[in-house]
């Protein structure tokens, strides 16, 4: 959404800058935003973008696009959630790949927080307003189980366990690549990457982090893998894999998407293509999650299924 205005700049008016008149004529438009979209290209003076050094003339014409500020506060959306469990204190989901976490910038709509507004209103306030509920998170095209708090002492509690590293997770992935041993631990400091600040890096001088996996399954050129996380860092299951040179299949971000190896043959490259059509995000999931009841002081162990579109790799693989 945005706000769109068109200004004809009044006879005998003095010369002026451009972003200055917009603040002066535009209702609550800030010099920062003008500035923003005068640098977006969202300003035009009689037609051509303008520069916010631009004088203007009395009889000329500006259009200017604004983009909507977002909301203050997540709002309910009607969105469907598979509910694994729900009593008065907290509820188990399983995420769906493709559903945000909660309302960010570029996504303020149509998230998992909002999904959760709307079943059931109640949701701890810990967080800033656009992330109630949520104690944890899963990317976006990450699929599987999140425990979401209900009120603040749930909360509270449930962020102690994960501080605490007590919560018990488990991770499925298919990876690239035939594994030499079979179990081992993956530890290598991350951090934000140099050459491109959304992705995350090994580096050196790095947070700590430790990966734990188990093959499952091994394949002709890909494995299925179990996964525990001995720390919990910004995408670090993904980025471990990929340091060991087994990255997360259809990963796009960190080398999931490139025949890594195995296929030679063009029906085996045919193959690979048909998984990439099957899977076309990673192939991650999470799959258990245990952890004490902060209100009934009770043990309580969950387990999802994988989500169809990992089962048709795996069952094309089986065959």
């Amino acid at each position: 959404m945005a706000f769109e205005y068109e200004i004809v700049v009044p006879p005998g008016k003095k010369r002026e800058r451009l972003d200055l008149f917009l603040v002066n004529h535009v209702e609550n438009a800030t010099r920062s935003k003008v500035q923003k979209a005068i640098k977006e290209g969202l300003v035009h003076v009689n037609g051509q973008p303008a520069r916010s050094s631009h004088l203007v003339s009395p009889g000329e014409v500006i259009h200017l696009i604004l983009p909507k500020p977002p909301p203050h506060k997540a709002l309910p959306e009607q969105i469907p959630l598979e509910i694994l469990y729900e009593d008065e204190h907290l509820l188990i989901v399983n995420k769906p790949a493709g559903l945000v976490t909660h309302p960010a910038h570029g996504n303020y709509t149509g998230t998992l927080v909002n999904a959760l507004l709307y079943h059931c209103r109640t949701l701890s306030s810990l967080n800033e307003a656009m992330r109630p509920g949520i104690v944890h998170r899963l990317d976006k095209d990450t699929s599987g189980l999140m425990v979401i708090a209900k009120n603040d002492a749930v909360h509270t509690g449930l962020a102690k366990q994960f501080a605490a590293r007590t919560i018990e997770r488990e991770y499925w992935a298919i990876v690239w690549g035939v594994f030499k041993k079979h179990k081992g631990t993956i530890e290598a400091d991350l951090g934000r990457s140099k050459s491109d600040r959304k992705k995350m890096a090994v580096i050196e001088g790095g947070r700590h982090a430790a990966t734990t996996f188990e093959v499952l399954k091994q394949f002709p050129y890909l494995a299925l893998t179990r996964i525990h996380l001995l720390t919990g860092r910004t995408h670090q299951i993904r980025v471990h894999l990929a340091h060991i040179n087994h990255p997360v299949f259809g990963d796009p971000t960190y080398g999931g998407r490139r025949i890594v190896c195995g296929p030679r043959t063009p029906r085996q490259k045919n193959e690979v293509q048909q998984f990439f059509e099957l899977m076309p995000r990673q192939a991650l999931h999470a799959k258990t999650l245990g952890f004490v009841h902060p209100a009934t002081k009770r043990k309580v162990f969950f387990d999802s299924d994988l989500p169809e579109d990992m089962k048709a790799v795996l069952d094309v693989l089986e065959q």
